[in-house]
């Protein structure tokens, strides 16, 4: 008796553990037993329905120990892959292939579950499709971030039905994985096409020279008529005995950096990324645009605090260094500390330099408060201030009035706007450069700013 109990014990932990635990009873169960419930109760008052209550009750035994027997004792887990990309592109749609095979020797419906990042906030999410016995298929969807950092995928969960479809098994696969979104890569492959048809039409361009010494070292040559006499090659043409003279080419190796403003302004969100991400998406953008270029690179980040510095440098890795760098930088939500970043571009950036700094200014006071830190950087450095239009008070300045109300908020939003243009014109005055851009636009309209720069030779 004690053996018999024991061997009982470990058949029903066998079920609960490899049956019961993947076991789940479809929506098509329940209401046939539900029907058969009714049949019963029905046959309380007529009797003349036990016998069909007792039949479809067989009936629908026979077909779950049947169902039961396909799924269960049929052994046969599906293949189950996760082909994701090993960093997510921030912004943009990344596409997700999920591979799915069915190995029972019968069609099978299947639905299946992949657990996304809890940053999608997305827990409806399911694929269902019709397998034959034996068939392959791939599953795709996109998957469109929109904050940088780390992105924990959960496991893949496939849940089989046969075509009686009374109950379900679920498999698992694709372990938990963790993928990164990085800065907007994909958008930076596409600006990059941009600049070079840039460069190309710009090639057959007349260059005027300009007021400065801005060029570099080439070659040696023999002088011919129309040569500047002031680059002659005096030792050069004593060992030659004739006159040579020194061939310079406009300097290409010039220093970019770009500055990102951390501030609590950054935070402002639009077209779902922060203006922090649409500054650190052109910044990695103008990295890629300049190295190709064959201009340095360098970045910095600064809040109420300097935050990461890069120096400038041309090398291939620099690349894969901004990436890295911009991959995990956030707001913070205190006020910028201007003086301090001047400070820090004095004591590491030696070169004159072009300065691109994305930051936000809502009001003009705001901005004067800092006119003296920005006048003092652009004595030393070309400085391009980069602030973002608020769309948003742009759309409720081109709408119609119907009351008072509408009045004064339309009022309120083109005063602010309008502060908007007189910052503008406010770092004209200054000799500072400037772009005001809506935030998606800042991207194209800083690549058009440093070519036209590069094209006047203004650095």
């Amino acid at each position: 008796m004690f053996w018999l109990f024991l061997l009982s014990g470990a058949i029903i932990y066998l079920l609960a553990h490899f049956v019961l635990k993947s076991l789940y009873f479809s929506a098509r169960f329940f209401q046939l037993l539900a029907v058969n419930i009714a049949l019963f109760l029905l046959a309380y008052f007529f009797p003349e329905l036990e016998t069909p209550a007792k039949l479809f009750c067989l009936l629908l035994s026979i077909a779950l120990a049947a169902d039961l027997f396909f799924l269960f004792a049929i052994n046969r887990k599906p293949v189950i892959e996760r082909d994701l990309p090993e960093r997510l592109s921030n912004g943009d749609n990344n596409p997700v292939h999920i591979q799915l095979q069915n190995l029972y020797p019968f069609p099978v419906k299947a639905e299946v579950i992949d657990e996304l990042p809890m940053q999608f906030q997305q827990r409806d999410f399911s694929m269902k499709l019709n397998l034959k016995a034996g068939e392959s298929r791939e599953l795709s969807y996109q998957l469109r971030p929109t904050e940088r950092g780390e992105y924990h995928f959960g496991k893949v969960q496939v849940f089989i039905r046969s075509l009686l479809g009374f109950v379900e098994r679920r498999f698992i696969g694709a372990e938990d994985v963790m993928a990164p979104v990085y800065p907007s890569f994909i958008r930076m492959r596409q600006y990059q096409l941009h600049a070079e048809a840039a460069q190309t039409k710009e090639s057959g361009n007349r260059r005027l020279r300009k007021i400065g010494h801005s060029m570099e070292f080439e070659q040696v040559k023999e002088y011919v008529q129309g040569d500047d006499v002031r680059t002659l090659n005096w030792k050069a043409t004593a060992r030659k005995g004739s006159l040579m003279v020194n061939s310079y080419t406009d300097e290409k190796s010039q220093q970019v950096y770009c500055v990102i403003d951390k501030g609590r302004l950054m935070k402002m969100p639009f077209n779902d990324l922060t203006l922090l991400d649409h500054a650190v998406n052109a910044s990695l953008v103008m990295c890629n645009v300049a190295l190709h270029r064959q201009d340095k690179f360098g970045l910095m980040t600064f809040s109420n605090k300097m935050g990461s510095v890069l120096a400038a440098d041309r090398k291939p890795v620099q690349l894969e260094k901004v990436l890295q760098l911009l991959y995990n930088q956030q707001t913070a939500f205190l006020e910028s500390d201007f003086e301090l970043l001047y400070t820090r571009v004095r004591a590491t950036v030696k070169q004159r330099s072009l300065i691109i700094l994305f930051t936000n200014f809502e009001s003009l006071a705001g901005m004067q408060r800092q006119m003296q830190y920005l006048k003092r950087i652009a004595k030393y450095h070309l400085l391009l201030v980069v602030f973002f239009e608020n769309t948003e008070l742009k759309q409720v300045a081109g709408q119609e009035v119907g009351d008072i109300e509408d009045l004064y908020v339309k009022t309120i939003a083109g005063k602010y706007m309008h502060e908007k243009q007189l910052i503008v014109k406010e770092l004209q005055n200054s000799g500072i450069l400037s772009i005001l851009s809506a935030p998606e636009h800042v991207t194209v309209n800083t690549i058009n700013k440093y070519i036209e720069i590069k094209t006047r030779q203004a650095i």
